[in-house]
């Protein structure tokens, strides 16, 4: 008989090679938990492609700066998508409705790592984003004493950082697979299913949340203009990824 530990993990295997998904109902003019399962797949795989963008902006983030922010800000919006459409199965879940408790629950380990995802997603994001508020100074004027070190928000951003390129790096691993798969419909054809009802809404609001934050970045940029003036970027949010959101 196996361990326990032992089919924890070979749930979150399964899962992550494609063995085996959630049998997501399809209710209501929205599809139920398969379209929410939709949704938040499409969301992830913009959310990767941005990921991707904004590392290769770290490679020269002062020549890059404003592709830096403007990435950056669209992050944020989508990252707002799919915290609010895995949060709304979450609730669903929790609260019984029937076809979201015959989908049923994420791996164990999975349901663990969810909330220091969203945790260190939202501590990267907003950090960068004070960081664009407060400018070069401000982020470095110390709040407070930690362990016999200044704490200020530059810190922050760049621990932030750290902690949530390694809960994404393993998120990602988990649900790379599943999210292209649910993303490009390969897991309903094999099912039988075709087009989800409610796929024209998703990508509606799919659509006008990169559009909200496309106007979002181009508000902000200006505020980064401060960061420009920085001569030694060693010392600046450059130095760990993510900065200057």
């Amino acid at each position: 008989m196996q361990s326990v530990g032992v089919r924890v993990l070979d749930d979150v295997l399964h899962e992550a090679v494609g063995r085996r998904h959630r049998p997501d109902p399809v209710t209501g003019a929205t599809s139920g938990p398969a379209g929410n399962a939709e949704l938040t797949a499409w969301t992830g795989l913009v959310l990767l492609a941005l990921i991707a963008v904004e590392l290769v902006t770290l490679l020269d983030v002062h020549g890059l700066l404003s592709w830096h922010v403007v990435v950056g800000v669209l992050l944020t919006a989508v990252a707002a998508l799919k915290i609010a459409s895995t949060g709304w199965r979450i609730l669903r879940y929790y609260t019984g409705n029937g076809p979201y408790r015959t989908a049923g629950p994420p791996p164990v380990l999975l349901r663990i790592l969810g909330p220091m995802v969203i945790a260190g997603t939202v501590a990267v994001l907003v950090s960068g984003l004070w960081l664009i508020a407060v400018g070069p100074d401000g982020s470095r004027r110390p709040m407070a004493t930690v362990l016999g070190r200044p704490l200020d928000w530059l810190t922050i951003h760049k621990v932030s950082f750290l902690f949530f390129a390694a809960v994404v790096g393993v998120h990602t691993l988990a649900r790379l697979i599943p999210a292209v798969n649910l993303g490009t419909g390969r897991s309903r054809r094999e099912g039988g299913v075709g087009r989800l009802r409610g796929w024209g809404p998703r990508l509606a609001i799919v659509t006008a949340t990169l559009v909200a934050g496309a106007l979002a970045a181009v508000l902000i940029l200006p505020a980064a203009s401060g960061w420009r003036n920085e001569r030694d970027f060693h010392d600046s949010p450059a130095g760990t990824g993510f900065h200057h959101d």
